[in-house]
């Protein structure tokens, strides 16, 4: 996949850690749950389809699992939550502010966001314009949100639909689940389906995708240097 030139990668960070080869492209990873994507994209790194480094995983929950994958796997992790700053009556752009100033510590590549639930203002944008990552569960213009697999199987049993699927995309600003887009897979919906027989599938379809689309994204940043 080759991108667009106006969204040709940025890598004007120089790395501050110790990486297998100087130029394979470090990762900073967001989450804030079980973390089964990261799951796939550190499998990939580690069987070598995805040359790729995981600097850190950041997790605004604590009790995400994410962060058990990612210390089994001898990669940092960082907490960052969210709470404090609203208990002391701060600004959301403080947060994202120093959010982006941690992640800044690791010199990420790229920011792939595999399941973090929290919109971003600009103070977080900013800092890393065109390098946002961003895994959704529906396909381009369709169900954008946290509900986004229920509200297919509505659309489904209303006779609107037949099928749903995934998409991998950029996060230049603030709207919701939207920017320009990378990859999408289309993943049918059956007869009989449940929550959990649709997201099954969907998960295995975002697990192919985001490591395919970021293995791609490795490669064009390889042919730029």
């Amino acid at each position: 996949m080759s991108l667009p030139t106006k969204y040709a990668i940025r890598n004007t960070i120089s790395q501050t850690t110790p990486v297998s080869t100087p130029n394979m492209t470090t990762l900073a990873i967001l989450i804030s749950g079980s973390g089964s994507n990261l799951q796939a994209i550190i499998d990939a790194v580690q069987d070598g389809r995805l040359p790729a480094r995981i600097a850190v995983v950041v997790s605004n929950r604590r009790t995400a699992y994410g962060l058990e994958r990612a210390a089994k796997a001898g990669i940092a992790t960082r907490y960052h939550p969210l709470k404090p700053y609203r208990d002391a009556g701060k600004e959301r752009a403080a947060y994202d502010a120093d959010l982006a100033a941690l992640v800044a510590e690791y010199a990420p590549d790229w920011v792939v966001l595999a399941g973090w639930m929290h919109i971003f203002t600009d103070a977080f944008l900013q800092h890393y314009p065109q390098r946002i990552v961003n895994l959704h569960p529906a396909l381009p213009g369709q169900f954008p949100g946290a509900h986004a697999i229920d509200d297919a199987l509505a659309a489904y049993e209303r006779g609107e639909i037949d099928h749903t699927g995934v998409m991998v995309h950029l996060v230049p600003d603030e709207r919701v689940d939207e920017g320009p887009v990378l990859a999408t897979r289309t993943v049918p919906i059956l007869p009989g389906d449940s929550h959990d027989s649709l997201a099954a599938r969907i998960h295995a379809a975002e697990h192919d995708l985001l490591v395919t689309t970021l293995r791609q994204l490795t490669e064009s940043k390889e042919k730029q240097e």
